[in-house]
Parts: C-alpha cells; structure tokens; sequence
C-alpha cells in the first residue's frame, strides 16, 4: 500500500488572477462568433445555485433524498466593458455616442482564463480557460462620485443568470472548464485559436460539443448535404450568399470570405465557392460549388 503524503514539492497549486476576457455575441441562429476583447476586468465571481436536498420520508426512514436542478450564474466586475456590450446590458444606440436605456437584454456568451501556479513555476505553471454560454446581465448599479485627493476609478459591476447550452449524453450546462496543465498543447493552441481568433479566423466561442471533441481528439461532423449550409445564387441580383456553418471556412477564387452576402458578381465573372473544414471539423457531402454570371 501506498502511505499518502501531503505538500510534495510541485503539488503545492493554487489559482489566481484573471485576464483575457472575451465577448461573444449570439448571432440568429444560436452561433456564437463576433469575440471581442473585453479590457479592465477585475473580478469574475462564478455562483452555482441550487442543487439541495429534499428528503422524502416513508416507513419513518429517509425514503429518498431528491436533489433540485443545479443552475449557475455569477457577477462580473471591471474598470470598462466593450462597446458591444451595451446591447447586453439593455443599450440600443441609434447613432454614434448615443444609448437609449431600458432596451431588451440580448444574451451573450463569455470566456476569461485564470492563472495556476505551484511551489515551483509559480505563476506560470498553467493556466484554466472557462467558457460560459447563454449569460443574460441584469440592471446593475453604476455610482458617479466627485474626483477628490483620493481618486479611484469607477468600478462597474453585472450580475448574470445563464441558460445551459446542450451537451450530448450529458445534462445541459452554462459552463466548461479546460485545464492547461492536462490538456494536449497542440489541442490547447487550437482551442486558443478558435475562441482568441488567428490569421484568417474571426474569434468565436465553440459548442461544448465541440471544445470535447477537439480535447478528446475527435472530430465534429458538418453536413454540407442540407440546404441551410449550402451557398445560395440569386439569378436577378447575381448575389452570392454564404450561409453561417459552425466549423466552415469559406471561400470564393481562393480568398476567405466571411458568411453573409457577398458583392454582385459581374457580367462574365465566375465564383468558385469552397468549403473548408476548421481544426476539428470533418465536412460530409459536397464542398464546392461554382457559380456563372
């Protein structure tokens, strides 16, 4: 038998701080995309809720002891906040350096890494990136004080409930949790890549579907045989139209393009439209399509 030991060296670990902060928007059809850096946080406070006990007696025993649904929400504190947030935080703003108040809260998603250090690395021993999916911020109190001999700046504070995100052969969650330290790095960079963005690939914020089946090393198949991922030709306008597909990189001649309707094609002129499959993705049916004016 093995006698337990405690505090050996480079098992002393601990968690601090917290940076790299992301915001991602939901777009119509539930995909997260559009990250943008969120500056200034000071404080990200996770609040799991739920979860008790409801004993249920029979024959003057415990007969069985029922657990209520778990639900997960938190606060986020910070110096500012990114523009985009302000369509989460009830702003609507009709022109440049305008924002009505007391608009509709659009749901949003949000990723941030906390750092672990040990007894022999310190900080530097690792890092956890956690993803939160569906959040939902609640009117929140902003304070406006006079500047004095002890200036401090305003520090701006959110509270968010969530609404869980699928997960296959699991219960659905608003959080995931990815651990540097036992994680692939070769997984870890792509992952990195997908939710901080890379040279062609905008940020965006993967299903938890997804995020399993890259640390895992598997992959996520992409049907290209239905409709709704295939790219549409409007004859009259001679429009190229790039469906949203999780997992897909298109492109036209050769060149990346973005999803969304692409400029008239001109008398003569051809697109090549090509699917490419993102780290982590396997593409099932057709990839290419050309398209004549």
């Amino acid at each position: 038998m093995t006698v337990l030991k405690w505090d050996n060296v480079g098992d002393r670990l601990y968690e601090t701080g917290v940076d790299h902060g992301v915001l991602y928007q939901v777009d119509a059809s539930g995909v997260y995309g559009d990250g943008v850096p969120w500056n200034g946080l000071t404080a990200i406070t996770e609040s799991p809720s739920g979860a008790e006990s409801n004993k249920q007696y029979a024959d003057n025993i415990v007969y069985v002891n029922l657990i209520s649904a778990e639900e997960f929400g938190g606060t986020i504190e910070a110096y500012t906040y990114p523009d985009a947030f302000g369509q989460n935080d009830g702003s609507y703003s009709p022109a440049a350096g305008v924002a009505v108040g007391q608009q509709g809260r659009r749901p949003f998603g949000l990723v941030y890494r906390t750092l672990q250090g040990n007894d022999t690395d310190g900080q530097d021993h690792g890092y956890k990136l956690h993803l939160i999916y569906g959040a939902q911020a609640s009117p929140s109190e902003k304070a406006y004080a006079t500047v004095n001999d002890s200036p401090e700046a305003i520090a701006f504070s959110w509270e968010f409930s969530t609404t869980p995100a699928p997960v296959t052969n699991h219960k659905p969650t608003s959080l995931l949790t990815v651990d540097s330290t036992k994680t692939d790095p070769t997984i870890l960079t792509q992952l990195n890549d997908i939710l901080f963005g890379s040279v062609g690939d905008n940020a965006r914020l993967p299903s938890p579907d997804e995020v399993i089946a890259l640390v895992a090393g598997g992959v996520v198949n992409v049907d290209l045989g239905t409709s709704a991922n295939q790219p549409t030709y409007a004859s009259g306008s001679h429009v190229v139209t790039l469906p949203n597909v999780t997992g897909v990189q298109w492109k036209i001649n050769g060149v990346n393009k973005a999803a969304g309707a692409q400029p008239a094609l001109t008398t003569g002129q051809t697109a090549e439209v090509t699917a490419v499959a993102k780290t982590g993705y396997n593409l099932q049916g057709d990839d290419q399509w050309t398209f004549d004016y």
